[in-house]
């Protein structure tokens, strides 16, 4: 479960991807969209995204009441207005795609209809991400896939009928290059409406890769996701939450975007492969397992009894297994108390061995 974005592998096996969104944070300033790309490439993103849209393409400038927004992180907002002061001029995508690329930071957009894709197209971008409230968006998923390059597609308040038809759209183009994000359409998000095992049940349902888009505050819930597995993780990022814009009350700042990054990183350290026995790091304590030792002086000849042997820590001697196995042997030779208890000790004595 892998595809390719730039040559890199993302899925399983690989290390999470990380997207830094950038999304209205830079509140209208060409130079701080440049700043936040310098800040996310050093915070340790693998990515910055932007989007790519007009309030004209998302939406009508109208201002009935099914165009203003009654609740929510906008409410009060007009959709058109807030369309207009959240998006990413056209007119600087083209410098920011060769700042990240200056920078040695991959460059992502959301297209959110035809006129973008073809803008984009335009650009030479090398993948695209889908938002989720565009899963429904049917035609629009269509003309991205036939682009025939990798899409990262949210899935926030898709149905599993919803997501499945949005996931054909794209391969009925010819198109396998697909990952699906979890999300969760709500600004900030709730930890406890994040519903993270949702991650696995897409990867068993489509059998590709999965990752997080994550509204929520702080790293717990990105960290989390990738220790159940979550391949990409996508945070908001912004210079600082005092400067105010659509994004900005639920955006990481660099400091809290790095240390997201590396709490990720040490989880996949920490999550490591299936493994048993003694392990490296553990050879050194292997010693302090327990075996079969002499606990009393014995005699040549004397029998061994629960008196004068004991399964006791270290691990020099007998496995603990053979206790029983050795009652009522006899002992080859003469045995002082302290010694462990090894196979020629032991007269009749068949088995594995030492624990040590």
């Amino acid at each position: 479960m892998q595809i390719s974005i730039n040559g890199r592998p993302v899925g399983d096996g690989a290390p999470a991807y990380i997207i830094a969104e950038m999304s209205g944070n830079h509140a209208g300033s060409r130079e701080r969209a440049l700043e936040i790309i310098n800040a996310a490439k050093e915070a340790g993103a693998d990515c910055i995204k932007i989007q790519t849209y007009t309030a004209d393409t998302m939406t009508l400038d109208c201002h009935n009441e099914y165009f203003n927004i009654g609740r929510g992180t906008w409410e009060g907002e007009n959709l058109y207005s807030l369309y207009q002061k959240a998006h990413t001029p056209w007119e600087w995508q083209e410098e920011l795609r060769d700042e990240a690329a200056r920078v040695g930071i991959d460059f992502l957009s959301t297209p959110f209809d035809n006129t973008s894709v073809d803008f984009l197209e335009g650009l030479g971008v090398s993948f695209y991400k889908l938002a989720s409230f565009e899963l429904v968006d049917i035609p629009l998923i269509e003309y991205i896939a036939s682009k025939q390059k990798p899409i990262i597609m949210s899935t926030g308040m898709g149905t599993p009928e919803e997501i499945g038809e949005a996931v054909n759209a794209v391969y009925s183009t010819g198109n396998r290059r697909l990952a699906l994000m979890k999300c969760v359409s709500a600004y900030p998000a709730k930890s406890e409406e994040m519903n993270l095992r949702t991650i696995s049940d897409l990867k068993r349902r489509f059998d590709i890769p999965v990752g997080l888009s994550d509204h929520s505050m702080g790293s717990f819930g990105a960290s989390t996701a990738v220790a159940m597995g979550a391949n990409i993780i996508e945070k908001h990022f912004c210079i600082s939450r005092a400067v105010k814009n659509p994004d900005s009350t639920f955006s990481m700042e660099p400091d809290e975007f790095r240390k997201m990054v590396e709490s990720v990183r040490e989880v996949e350290k920490a999550m490591g492969s299936v493994t048993y026995g003694v392990s490296p790091q553990e050879e050194s304590n292997a010693c302090f397992r327990r075996s079969l030792f002499v606990v009393e002086d014995i005699r040549e000849g004397e029998a061994l009894t629960p008196e004068n042997i004991r399964s006791i820590r270290p691990a020099y001697g007998l496995k603990p297994k053979y206790y029983k196995a050795v009652l009522g042997k006899r002992a080859a030779c003469d045995l002082k108390r302290g010694t462990p208890l090894a196979p020629e000790y032991v007269e009749g004595f068949e088995g594995d061995g030492l624990s040590f």
